[in-house]
């Protein structure tokens, strides 16, 4: 008999617990909680992680807190200098990858189009390719000889060969060209889908009221993509600043001058080649601040913030 009611006792309490479980209050945490869990661990940790060692000395065996000395120590010629260059570098990829993707998307959109589906699979296919890999393809095509692919073009236009790696402004053009190469496909996919939910009948109605071309788009298509134009550009500046593999792959021991140092690229240079963990932490810190103020401001100013009503 004892048993009997231990056991009814236990069946009860499980199933409570189940209907708890499956209850509407926790069952979306349920669902969430991977990523809530994966994103404290990976993310939120090592970030709490990096700022409580911006403030410390840590060589080998040993980690001093100093304060703000690695903070004193940042703001260098050498981090203006990259600072610069990853600017340039965003407000060019950033420009590039939202203008130009939402042209192409229009132009695979048309009715005159034909195999729209082959046309976005060859374009979603750059984005599969390992950066390293294709910097090295890159770095052979811009080779500063003469037999590179495009000293071999401009040898045969009848103007000298060019040191693309050597030279600020082919350096930046190599690093923008890869980026773009690599992102352009997703983001006119990104474009195209947005397209998918303009009305056709506004289309039909702004033909009535005998709207140009322009008129149509700046006024029936591109407000259905701003909210895709806020992500895309928002993605693209945080990326843009984040940004190493391009410049690690044309310069992985250093570019000559400065010309191809990125905020990452300085991370790299003085905490793990250098070994100065502390203040590479310390210039990571800025880099998430200014990241953080750069994303916020664009996003007040493209009104994203906004209720949809207002």
């Amino acid at each position: 008999m004892a048993i009997s009611q231990t056991s009814n006792t236990v069946e009860r309490k499980q199933s409570s617990f189940m209907k708890f479980l499956n209850s509407k209050k926790v069952v979306p945490y349920i669902f969430v909680s991977p990523f809530l869990i994966s994103f404290l661990i990976l993310t939120v940790y090592p970030a709490i992680q990096g700022i409580i060692m911006s403030f410390q000395s840590v060589l080998p065996g040993q980690v001093n807190f100093i304060g703000l000395a690695n903070y004193e120590r940042v703001f260098n010629p050498t981090f203006y200098r990259a600072l610069t260059n990853t600017t340039i570098y965003v407000v060019l990829t950033v420009t590039i990858l939202t203008i130009l993707p939402i042209i192409l998307a229009i132009i695979l959109d048309s009715k005159f189009i034909k195999l729209k589906t082959l046309f976005r699979a060859s374009l979603f296919m750059p984005a599969l390719a390992s950066t390293i890999v294709a910097g090295m393809i890159f770095r052979l095509m811009f080779g500063e000889t003469d037999s590179g692919a495009a000293n071999q073009i401009l040898n045969w236009l009848g103007f000298d060969s060019v040191d693309w790696m050597f030279n600020a402004w082919s350096g930046m053009m190599l690093m923008v060209m890869l980026c773009v190469w690599k992102w352009l496909g997703v983001n006119i996919l990104y474009f195209l889908a947005a397209l998918q939910n303009v009305p056709e009948e506004l289309y039909e109605a702004s033909e009535i009221d005998g709207a140009t071309i322009m008129q149509k788009f700046w006024y029936v298509t591109l407000p259905f993509l701003k909210p895709v134009t806020i992500f895309v550009v928002t993605i693209s500046i945080i990326n843009g600043f984040r940004m190493f593999e391009e410049s690690y792959v044309f310069w992985p021991a250093g570019s000559p001058g400065n010309i191809g140092l990125t905020v990452v690229s300085y991370i790299y240079q003085q905490g793990i080649q250098q070994n100065d963990m502390g203040f590479g932490a310390a210039i990571g810190v800025i880099l998430m601040i200014i990241i953080f103020i750069v994303s916020f401001i664009q996003l007040i100013l493209t009104g994203a913030f906004k209720r949809g009503d207002e």
